[in-house]
């Protein structure tokens, strides 16, 4: 029965987590202004639309951020903890303790995302500098506006652009040391939520 359960969080977690990354890169990409007609943009909207746009009609756009993006992650994310406590055998959580939970975990994939991202970017950039690949030119678009600040405090010397060692830095170190303890204080289990 164990690993029922086992097999059941592991299917939930990985479905949930691809689905939770689309959302939170359609966040990005329209607080971003990201190229619309890219493929890789196109298939975001595409998976995102179905509970998005319902969504809109509550939670309104404001100042040109996308809220009803946000609530849709806390939603996504809030849902499959809830669901993964039930499969462990735990009941309802309280309200506020799950949105909290589900903000951290949020949180922790946005700095995923950024973090992997900006490792990509930074490989491609040795092997292939010039690529027009649809991934990578989504990848710099949502990353050069993040990277902008710490160019202006560091910027490249002798052709070298030291920026995104900082930044990944910066980055590990809120997810990995900044995040488990406040999701500690909050009472959540280590490897609960999507992102952490």
């Amino acid at each position: 029965m164990q690993t029922l359960a086992e097999i059941a969080v592991f299917i939930i977690s990985s479905l949930g987590s691809v689905y939770l990354t689309f959302v939170v890169l359609r966040f990005l990409l329209q607080l971003f202004r990201a190229d619309y007609y890219n493929p890789i943009s196109k298939v975001v909207v595409k998976v995102t639309n179905p509970l998005l746009i319902p969504l809109r009609k509550v939670v309104p756009g404001f100042f040109g951020i996308d809220f009803a993006g946000i609530v849709l992650a806390l939603l996504v994310q809030a849902l499959i903890l809830q669901v993964i406590l039930f499969i462990l055998g735990f009941g309802f959580l309280n309200p506020l303790t799950l949105l909290a939970w589900a903000f951290l975990g949020v949180l922790g994939l946005v700095f995923a995302i950024y973090y992997w991202g900006l490792l990509i970017v930074i490989i491609a950039s040795w092997v292939a500098p010039y690529s027009s690949q649809p991934a990578l030119s989504l990848l710099r678009e949502i990353i050069e506006p993040v990277m902008a600040p710490f160019r202006k405090i560091i910027p490249p010397m002798g052709g070298l652009d030291l920026s995104p060692m900082v930044v990944i830095m910066v980055l590990h170190v809120l997810k990995n040391y900044l995040l488990p303890p406040l999701a500690q204080a909050f009472g959540m289990p280590a490897g609960l939520a999507l992102g952490l």
